[in-house]
């Protein structure tokens, strides 16, 4: 099975780091976080690798290679411009069989191996890996009505939702809903994929998920890894 990385982003709400680092480069703990990542898809069966590249396409190649030190096949594939999310996935050659797509920037416990399991088994075009957030609004909140008047007041209310963990698996068939070399991200491919009739399924996870979005992200997602190394990287173990 093949898995996409992607990696060529400017990580720009990670800044300063990230002017001379790529941010799939960013140490957790001895290693890069999308070294991590590998780890664990290889665990999972995974050993064709493609990490979608352009900011500081170098340091990434220089870095990974082929993939032998890890017991990987890794492969690049160049965007000379922006191409969003899921634009990059046009240019990928060999995408006829279900194949990963991962952000490179995840630290997370998911076993990766049951979310393919779980997209294989409920015959979608598309699994998106899901995680629950609170959103906590510290203000007032007015329900506004006709009239400058008001119908409701809730205090510092709390929200719930379901939100993307930056990891999918897709069937070959989304790529007829990608223009190669146009800009495209995850959220309007599946907003097209939907409204073509398309299955597209949720995998929720109640583990340990972080991204690396903002500095307070990185600082914590390095405490856990130290803290919990055993659990995201556990064939170390052995």
């Amino acid at each position: 099975m093949k898995a996409i990385v992607l990696a060529g982003g400017k990580g720009r709400r990670l800044e300063p780091y990230t002017r001379i680092i790529p941010k799939p480069l960013m140490p957790i703990g001895d290693m890069p976080i999308l070294e991590v990542l590998l780890r664990q898809m290889k665990r999972a069966g995974i050993n064709d690798v493609v990490l979608t590249v352009g900011y500081l396409a170098d340091y990434m190649k220089l870095f990974f290679q082929d993939g032998k030190r890890l017991g990987m096949k890794i492969s690049y594939s160049h965007e000379s411009k922006p191409l969003g999310t899921a634009g990059p996935l046009a240019l990928v050659d060999g995408l006829d069989e279900t194949f990963l797509v991962t952000n490179g920037d995840v630290l997370t416990t998911l076993d990766l191996r049951k979310l393919i399991e779980f997209h294989k088994a409920s015959n979608a075009v598309a699994t998106i890996s899901t995680h629950k957030r609170k959103i906590s609004i510290d203000l007032g909140v007015i329900m506004p009505g006709d009239d400058h008047r008001i119908t409701g007041y809730i205090e510092k209310p709390t929200y719930d939702y379901q939100v993307s963990m930056g990891i999918y698996v897709f069937e070959p068939r989304v790529l007829n809903y990608i223009t190669r070399d146009e800009y495209l991200d995850f959220p309007t491919l599946v907003q097209q994929l939907l409204a073509a009739g398309e299955k597209v399924c949720s995998f929720p996870f109640g583990g340990y998920w972080q991204d690396l979005g903002r500095p307070d992200d990185y600082e914590r997602a390095s405490l856990d890894f130290e803290q919990m190394r055993s659990q995201f990287l556990p064939e170390e173990q052995h």
